[in-house]
């Protein structure tokens, strides 16, 4: 058991988190090796199974995560943009793996991530599912075969308790057809309608953030055309996929060069 790469896993109270500890010692393939919570949060020198409602891991949930990361070979991460970036550091200083699917990160979060990964393995993806990351690719494809007389939109669901919007996977959506496309997203992303906006010009793609009740991932990419549509959709109905495409990442990650990487090189999609 020893001899199984070790995992740590931040944000261990949270949904992602809890899911992450389950598919860890579920899975036969790693170790839980430490689990991370903010200072002074209840679960703080508890064993983490225990405060999770069940039975004991022999892993008590700590807030020194130098101390954690620096005896593990991975280290998941769902947590914020702030503590992610801390997290890059410590994962660098490790030299060990970072899955990171945390979402929202600015520019200045992502080039300090980008620094890290001089030093360490990186894996950041905005949906760490197989379906997602084929409809990537399909709608890379999609978008590369249609013209601009086809409006690209994209359509996402989430349960109210998301903070962000768009979602990192309808970002990962949009930059897919703008690559298509030939074109930078960041130039014909078009986010906000309100009021009389007058018609829709050729060439932004749109995006619309739906948020209620515990949609676990909806997502829907439309290329509406004259006298047809054509709806790329892929639907999550357990978070589980998540948790356990993040355990694949960090499991691929062994023995890879330090750099930033992506689910599709973590499933060998890249170039497909």
């Amino acid at each position: 058991m020893s001899d199984l790469p070790g995992i740590v896993v931040t944000g261990a109270s949270g949904r992602m988190g809890q899911m992450l500890i389950r598919a860890i010692c579920d899975s036969g393939r790693a170790r839980l090796a430490g689990v991370i919570e903010r200072p002074g949060h209840d679960w703080i020198g508890q064993d983490v199974g225990t405060a999770m409602g069940g039975a004991p891991l022999g892993v008590a949930v700590t807030d020194d995560a130098l101390d954690a990361i620096a005896h593990a070979h991975a280290v998941i991460d769902f947590t914020a943009p702030a503590a992610t970036v801390e997290f890059a550091a410590l994962a660098a200083q490790a030299r060990c793996v970072h899955v990171i699917g945390t979402t929202g990160l600015t520019e200045a979060d992502l080039a300090r991530i980008s620094a890290a990964a001089r030093h360490a393995t990186i894996v950041r993806a905005g949906n760490m599912s197989l379906g997602v990351n084929l409809l990537v690719q399909i709608t890379r494809q999609v978008a590369a075969a249609l013209d601009e007389d086809f409006d690209i939109e994209v359509i996402e669901a989430h349960h109210n308790q998301k903070v962000d919007a768009p979602s990192g996977t309808a970002l990962m959506l949009g930059e897919a057809a703008a690559e298509g496309r030939g074109v930078a997203l960041d130039r014909v992303s078009d986010r906000a309608r309100e009021g009389i906006t007058g018609k829709r010009e050729r060439g932004p793609i749109g995006f619309h953030a739906i948020r209620g009740g515990d949609i676990v991932g909806e997502h829907d990419v439309l290329f509406a055309g004259q006298g047809e549509r054509i709806v790329l959709r892929h639907v999550a109905t357990d978070r589980a996929i998540f948790a356990r495409g993040a355990l694949k990442a960090a499991l691929w990650g062994q023995g890879k060069k330090p750099g930033e990487y992506d689910m599709l090189d973590v499933l060998g999609l890249t170039g497909a």
